[in-house]
């Protein structure tokens, strides 16, 4: 059986297929598997806490994992080896998610974006993905993600940029004690994830607004400006977004691209979905001509 995973900081999504008839067997879920961001110890044991991987792992043949953190050698490497060790008898391969978004939104060229917890992009050539721009992570990048989002919404909040009424409904439902924000940031694993739990307010507070209006658009933009139009392809094919974040501010991203006169694509929520439909009309025919 084939085992395909898309993981990212704040959660990984498993689907177990039948290798010779692409029947779906299994869907299960563990905690983020980030390996830029989680100790290897931590890694193996969010993946050996989930039964039903311990329960499919010696009938697993092929493991594909695709995630976030896995774009340079040595978490991808790190990553591979705890996959190995645990699925002892199955062959494995580890990439980074940009290639998983971009097979899960198109066949054809052109350029795709990830707006989850972290953001990313590529542009694809209907076969390989080529990137301009190495992420740095979300100190340094990560425009327009979740935890880009929350390190907005902390800082406007202290800074009282925010109305008095929004104030207090944000008070109402996080924590923001200076203290505890500190800690969670430097004390404690996976501050990315933490940040992007603030975004969550955006998208269901009871008022929507003009503050989240420009919020989001303003984030749009640097986006756009800084990990899209490096793209000399950028006006030329579909640009296409996966990802909660892209999901829920669908129609922000299509008015920020009247801006730039960009033609937007797929606009997916979960990359998994997409994945699973590539392996069954793609990938899973062409292991039963072997």
């Amino acid at each position: 059986m084939i085992l395909i995973a898309d993981g990212g900081s704040t959660k990984c999504d498993w689907i177990l297929l039948d290798e010779k008839t692409g029947e779906f067997i299994l869907k299960t879920r563990t905690k983020g598997l980030n390996p830029a961001v989680f100790k290897p110890e931590t890694l193996k044991e969010r993946i050996e806490e989930n039964k039903e991987l311990q329960e499919h792992k010696k009938q697993v043949s092929r493991v594909d994992f695709y995630g976030a953190g896995c774009g340079t050698p040595t978490p991808r490497k790190n990553l591979q080896l705890l996959l190995e060790e645990f699925f002892s008898d199955a062959e494995v391969s580890v990439q980074e998610d940009m290639v998983a978004a971009a097979l899960a939104a198109t066949t054809e060229p052109g350029i795709v974006c990830i707006l989850g917890t972290g953001s990313n992009s590529c542009y694809f050539d209907g076969k390989d993905v080529h990137m301009e721009v190495e992420s740095l992570g979300f100190i340094l990048m990560d425009e327009a993600s979740g935890n880009y989002f929350g390190k907005r919404l902390i800082r406007d909040y202290y800074y009282n940029i925010m109305g008095d009424d929004m104030k207090r409904a944000f008070e109402k439902r996080f924590d923001l004690d200076a203290d505890k924000i500190k800690h969670n940031l430097y004390k404690v694993d996976n501050p990315n994830t933490y940040l992007a739990s603030f975004a969550e307010f955006i998208f269901t507070a009871e008022e929507r607004n003009g503050y989240f209006y420009k919020l989001i658009y303003e984030g749009l933009e640097n986006f756009i400006e800084r990990r899209v139009l490096c793209f000399k392809e950028a006006q030329s094919v579909p640009i296409h977004f996966i990802g909660s974040i892209a999901f829920f501010s669908e129609d922000i991203i299509r008015d920020v691209a009247k801006r730039y006169h960009l033609n937007i694509g797929n606009i997916i929520r979960r990359p998994i979905d997409g994945l699973i439909n590539h392996y069954q009309k793609n990938v899973i025919p062409t292991l039963k001509g072997n």
